[in-house]
């Protein structure tokens, strides 16, 4: 299947009057993350050292990662020529980092490292597709499209191995939930914060807390119940539960009204 590549979006497009200042604060800590795909091949290489066959999904994967980090940055810089992508980016890097050294996963098991992929690109598809729905400036929205396909496609991939693993492993259904939960809960931690910080507050000193409430007030806004309602389905079905019924039903009802309830007390405090 070929790939996008820079080339197939339509830069000339852009219409700067039709780009969100709050949208664009979140695209460039998104840029930030999404570049750093290289370290995380790093951990996941040395995770599933040994296995030839989920290696080179995970470089490939990488680049597409990085990719979209380029992507996203050429968008803010369209947006935003003062903005210095590089210069974000190494105080990115330089203020937050994940385990290179790790000869196993964080998460205990190959099983649950693969069960939080699928949990991290479920997220990311549900929110680049929540951003370009949300965006009236046309080059992001194919931009966001790309991307929140791609992580379709990274979550298929994650699910397919982690099945494999599931099958010598046999992580219990608690097991499975919990690691679940804990990646969910994980959003809330530096990476997002520290990559809004470095990307939009610098220099003034780092507080995680308010960096942390800037990003959640402007990407808990974009969301609208059909994405959360996709992400719940998801979510469900990585942890070996049933993505569709009652439970799903009743997760996603309450999701939708804590994100719309949270981005609201948000948006009166002027976070």
């Amino acid at each position: 299947m070929h790939h996008w590549t820079l080339d197939d979006i339509d830069w000339k497009a852009f219409r700067p009057d039709r780009v969100d200042p709050e949208i664009l604060r979140v695209a460039k800590a998104a840029a930030l993350v999404e570049h750093n795909g290289a370290d995380y091949a790093i951990y996941l290489n040395n995770v599933f050292a040994g296995d030839e066959t989920i290696r080179p999904a995970i470089d490939a994967w990488a680049l597409e990662e990085v990719q979209h980090g380029k992507a996203l940055a050429r968008w803010a810089t369209l947006a935003d020529p003062s903005w210095d992508f590089d210069a974000a980016f190494a105080r990115f890097v330089d203020g937050y980092r994940i385990p290179l050294d790790a000869s196993a996963s964080v998460r205990g098991s190959r099983t649950a490292e693969l069960i939080a992929r699928c949990i991290v690109e479920t997220g990311t598809s549900s929110y680049y597709a929540a951003l370009a729905d949300a965006s009236e400036e046309p080059v992001f929205r194919q931009v966001c499209r790309h991307i929140a396909a791609d992580e379709l496609r990274h979550y298929k991939l994650f699910y397919d191995h982690m099945r494999r693993y599931q099958g010598a492993e046999n992580l219990g259904r608690w097991g499975r939930l919990w690691t679940g939960i804990g990646r969910i809960a994980e959003s809330e931690d530096d990476e997002l914060s520290y990559a809004y910080y470095a990307a939009n507050q610098w220099p003034a000193p780092y507080d995680r807390r308010t960096s942390a409430r800037a990003y959640a007030r402007r990407a808990y806004s974009v969301y609208r119940a059909r994405h959360i309602d996709r992400g719940i389905g998801m979510a469900l079905k990585a942890v070996g539960l049933r993505p569709q019924g009652g439970l799903h039903r009743t997760l996603a009802a309450l999701a939708t009204r804590l994100m719309t309830a949270r981005a609201r007390s948000l948006a009166r405090a002027g976070a």
